[in-house]
C-alpha cells in the first residue's frame, strides 16, 4: 500500500476524524498544480463589502502602501493610484502589480 507516513489526523471530542494536517510542503503543492487560484476571504470581503479593486483589496491585506509598491514597479505613487483604482486595468498592469505583490496573476484578476 502506497499511504503517506507524514500526515497527522487530529480527531474531534468524540475520536472520529475531524483534520489531517500535512506538511506545508505537500500543502503548496496541491495548490501549485492546480488551475484554481486561492484568494482569501479578506480580500474577497473587501472588495464587496467595501467595494474595492481586486488590487486595493490585495495591496490592503498584504500591508503595503501605495507608495512602497509605486516605487517596486518604478512609477510615481499618483500613477499606481490611478491602477489601483481602475476597474479594468490592463492585463500586463495586473501581472506587473502581481508580481509586486508576490502572488499569481490568476490572483488578482478575479
Amino acid at each position: 500500500m502506497n499511504r503517506p507516513t507524514n500526515v497527522q489526523i487530529l480527531n474531534d471530542e468524540k475520536g472520529l476524524p475531524a483534520f489531517a494536517v500535512i506538511p506545508y510542503s505537500d500543502y503548496l503543492s496541491l495548490f501549485n498544480n492546480s488551475e484554481e487560484a486561492l484568494v482569501p476571504n479578506e480580500v474577497v470581503g473587501m472588495m464587496v463589502k467595501q467595494d474595492l479593486s481586486p488590487i486595493r483589496a490585495w495591496r490592503e491585506y498584504l500591508g503595503f502602501t501605495q507608495a512602497e509598491i509605486a516605487a517596486k514597479l518604478g512609477i510615481s505613487q499618483a500613477a499606481y493610484a490611478k491602477q489601483e483604482n481602475s476597474r479594468h486595468p490592463r492585463e500586463t498592469t495586473k501581472r506587473k502589480i502581481a508580481k509586486a505583490f508576490g502572488i499569481t496573476f490568476e490572483q488578482i484578476d478575479c
